[in-house]
């Protein structure tokens, strides 16, 4: 029998919401190896942002809040919502920041309203025994919401084809970037940029949109 969307996101969540039960609001706790490679990866997937004005901004694929905390360290002027399909994450960021007007999470699947900017850190790279042709599907969907859901611009990260053969994993999503580089200059802008000059076995894009 097929599998549907809702199906997937289902799995995800469990995944991820047995993630934050083994390891806690760690890096590891929403599958990451550490905070050094957690703060490189949000510096690169930023560089989208403008932060000379106030900016708003999605976060698809919230777990546990960590950009929120990565943007409140460095702006004074922003907003923020995060969106997860996982309920003990949302739980999680919401207990973690209930002090502050700047933030807002929310348990959904995709941003309830539009932002300046979206970002998705992570989301697409454990495939749960998906078919490369099953989380491509997913990936280009989601890219969709993204581009519906950002004014200005979004970006995302993926595992790379580059990595070393011997490191990858079967259960991990390694994306072409050259593949995703030429989707996003098709569908989504002509302003794209692919950043793969970071030490990790990864890669970021940005997409640049005219408002």
């Amino acid at each position: 029998m097929q599998k549907t969307k809702t199906d997937l996101l289902i799995e995800v969540a469990e995944y991820y919401t047995s993630k934050l039960a083994q390891h806690g609001e760690t890096p590891q706790g929403v599958d990451w190896n550490g905070e050094e490679s957690q703060m490189l990866r949000f510096e690169q997937l930023c560089k989208i942002v403008d932060t000379s004005n106030h900016f708003s901004i999605n976060d698809l694929g919230c777990g546990y809040g960590a950009l929120y905390d990565f943007l409140a360290q460095k702006y004074e002027s922003f907003s923020y919502a995060g969106v997860d399909v996982s309920a003990n994450m949302i739980r999680s960021a919401e207990q973690r920041n209930q002090d502050t007007s700047k933030a807002r999470f929310v348990l959904a699947s995709e941003p309830e309203q539009a932002a300046d900017y979206g970002v998705a850190s992570g989301i697409f790279n454990v495939r749960l025994g998906r078919s490369d042709d099953e989380w491509w599907a997913h990936l280009e969907a989601t890219l969709d919401i993204l581009d519906r859901t950002s004014l200005f611009g979004f970006a995302f990260n993926c595992l790379t084809s580059y990595s070393d053969a011997e490191r990858m994993r079967d259960y991990l999503y390694y994306a072409n970037p050259c593949a995703l580089f030429d989707l996003c200059k098709r569908r989504y802008s002509r302003n794209v940029a692919l950043l793969h000059d970071y030490d990790l076995y990864e890669f970021t894009i940005l997409v640049r949109k005219q408002p």
